[in-house]
């Protein structure tokens, strides 16, 4: 189906949305879904975005990843500039269609952070007990060695995580 004929149902009762078989998104009021992605084999958490509506039909379309960026204004294809494509194995959506779930495999390195890890999320934050006796909150990094170099990949940016 090519990205001009995809069309979205209209949000009829809470029956067609959370039993029914048609695809009726819940944009937020900015005009946005949340989307969660990760690896389709290991299941690690890679990314959150969003995808506004040309972002999500672009993604159907195309079997690869589409987000909007808040930051830039603008729909990016994931990979463009990297040649790390997300594509897409499974794609799901949450019971009341307002947020989707990308089971992807990456090309290249497998990365999927512009910072070079493979997941957006190689830190941990501290919690609880852990924080008993802190003074202050300190990140502990999971991942120790990126995947890439993003001045390679994306040259030298004045401001890379609006990448």
């Amino acid at each position: 189906m090519q990205f001009s004929e995809i069309k979205f149902e209209n949000r009829k009762t809470i029956e067609q949305v959370e039993e029914g078989n048609e695809l009726a998104p819940k944009f937020d009021e900015h005009g946005l879904i949340p989307v969660v992605t990760t690896d389709y084999k290991s299941g690690e958490l890679l990314m959150v975005g969003y995808m506004n509506e040309e972002a999500f039909k672009k993604t159907l379309a195309q079997g690869q990843a589409y987000y909007f960026s808040r930051s830039r204004k603008l729909v990016w294809h994931k990979g463009a500039t990297s040649g790390l494509y997300q594509n897409i194995d499974e794609m799901r959506i949450d019971d009341d269609q307002d947020c989707v779930w990308l089971r992807v495999t990456v090309t290249g390195s497998g990365a999927s952070c512009h910072v070079g890890y493979r997941s957006c999320f190689y830190r941990t934050v501290p919690n609880g007990k852990e924080l008993a006796n802190a003074k202050d909150i300190k990140l502990t990094y999971v991942e120790s060695q990126k995947t890439f170099d993003p001045l390679e990949v994306y040259g030298d940016v004045e401001n890379p995580t609006k990448l």
